[in-house]
């Protein structure tokens, strides 16, 4: 078996259980309400150190800042009045899928200062279309080469942002 087909099956895997995902229950909400409120906090705390600058000319910081603070909100008033959701899914393998996605973006963030944007970016786009995606290799290559070359193009030439890269 190759590690393609190993790949395939597992997320096969995942996948079918997808629609079979029992309730979780309030446990479950309050759970995840604590989870989203520490990362709105870790948000918050790391925006304030990239510089919130003033309302009438914001730092790199304040976006961070605002969303940071939405979120912990939110998380509050979920953990306050997750009771009254029933629709709270248990943890089983199909929560591995978005785990993976979160890994993939650390990867990215981690990879995009040593390596520059294009490498990490392509890595980023192809492991989300072909594993997470299920689609197919040809769509995936494609999919990732025209994504890549449209953020470079957006963000590089037309914007000129500062991103680390390699051309």
């Amino acid at each position: 078996m190759s590690a393609d087909d190993s790949t395939e099956a597992l997320m096969a895997e995942l996948l079918v259980e997808e629609d079979k995902a029992p309730a979780g229950g309030p446990w479950y909400t309050r759970l995840s309400a604590i989870v989203t409120f520490g990362v709105g906090a870790f948000v918050v705390l790391t925006s304030v150190g990239l510089g919130l600058g003033e309302v009438s000319e914001p730092g790199p910081g304040m976006w961070p800042l605002v969303l940071g603070i939405a979120v912990m909100v939110l998380s509050v008033v979920l953990l306050v009045r997750g009771h009254v959701f029933t629709d709270t899914e248990k943890f089983s393998k199909s929560t591995l899928l978005p785990l993976i996605g979160v890994a993939t973006l650390v990867a990215f963030w981690v990879l995009l200062p040593m390596i520059g944007f294009e490498i990490p970016a392509a890595l980023l786009v192809f492991s989300w279309l072909r594993w997470l995606g299920r689609e197919s290799w040809r769509v995936s290559i494609i999919g990732t080469v025209l994504t890549v070359a449209a953020f470079y193009l957006v963000f590089v030439t037309a914007l000129g942002v500062p991103i680390p890269r390699l051309i």
